[in-house]
C-alpha cells in the first residue's frame, strides 16, 4: 500500500502537513497541539502574532528552513522555494484594513507526490485568486473569521474563483481553535470541515 501524507488542523490558522517521506511543514504555528515532530520547514504568512509562535516548535531538523513573509516577498515579488519533499509558493494576501498586502502573504504548496495545499492567510479576496483555477488545487483553506478578515460570504466566493476541489474553512472566531456552527455556514463548493486536532489523508 503507497503511504500517504497528512495533514493536522491544529486550530485557528495553524496546520501540521508530514508527506508521504516524513518530512514535516508546519504553517503558522499559534494553536492547538501537535508540535512534537521535528521540523523540516516552518512557514509564517504574517507577522501578527497568532500567527508566528515558533517556540513552540522546540524539536528541529538539522537544515530547518523559517520562511517568513520577508524572504517570500523579498524585492515585492512573491518568490518560489524548492526543497525537494515540497514546493513553496508564495502568493497574495491582505487587501483589508488589517492586512498588508506588502507584509502579508498566502502559500500554495506542492508535494513531492503532487497533492496541492494552497493556505490564504490573513486576507480578504485578491486579484490572484482569478488565477488559482489553473492550478487544480487539491486542498484549500479560507479564513472567514468576518472580523480581521473576509466574512463567510466573501470566503466561499474566493472558494469558487480558486475552484480547489476540497475548500476547508478556518481562522473562524479570534480566541477560538475551532467554530462548528461557523464552518457549517461556509457555503462552498467541496465544502470539507476539519476540526480543531483532526488529521486527514491528504489524496
Amino acid at each position: 500500500m503507497t503511504k500517504t501524507g497528512t495533514l493536522l488542523y491544529q486550530g485557528h490558522g495553524s496546520l501540521r502537513i508530514t508527506t508521504a517521506q516524513g518530512r514535516v511543514i508546519y504553517i503558522d504555528p499559534y494553536a492547538g497541539e501537535g508540535y512534537d515532530k521535528p521540523a523540516d520547514l516552518i512557514l509564517i504568512t504574517h507577522a501578527h502574532s497568532d500567527h508566528t509562535a515558533t517556540h513552540l516548535i522546540g524539536n528541529r531538523n538539522p537544515g530547518c528552513r523559517i520562511i517568513t513573509y520577508k524572504e517570500a516577498l523579498e524585492g515585492g515579488t512573491y518568490h518560489r522555494f524548492e526543497f525537494g519533499f515540497v514546493t513553496v509558493e508564495a502568493v497574495e494576501a491582505g487587501y483589508n484594513r488589517n492586512h498588508n498586502v506588502k507584509e502579508c502573504v498566502g502559500y500554495i504548496l506542492t508535494l513531492s507526490d503532487g497533492i496541492t495545499v494552497y493556505v490564504s492567510g490573513d486576507t480578504s479576496k485578491t486579484p490572484q485568486m482569478t488565477r488559482l483555477a489553473e492550478r487544480n488545487i487539491d486542498y484549500a483553506f479560507f479564513c472567514c473569521d468576518g472580523i480581521y478578515n473576509m466574512d463567510l460570504g466573501e470566503a466561499a466566493e474566493c472558494a469558487a474563483l480558486a475552484g480547489a476541489k476540497r475548500n476547508i474553512p478556518y481562522h473562524m472566531a479570534p480566541g477560538r481553535l475551532f467554530d462548528k456552527s461557523r464552518a457549517e455556514r461556509f457555503n462552498a463548493p467541496g465544502r470539507l470541515i476539519i476540526a480543531a486536532g483532526e488529521e486527514i489523508e491528504l489524496e
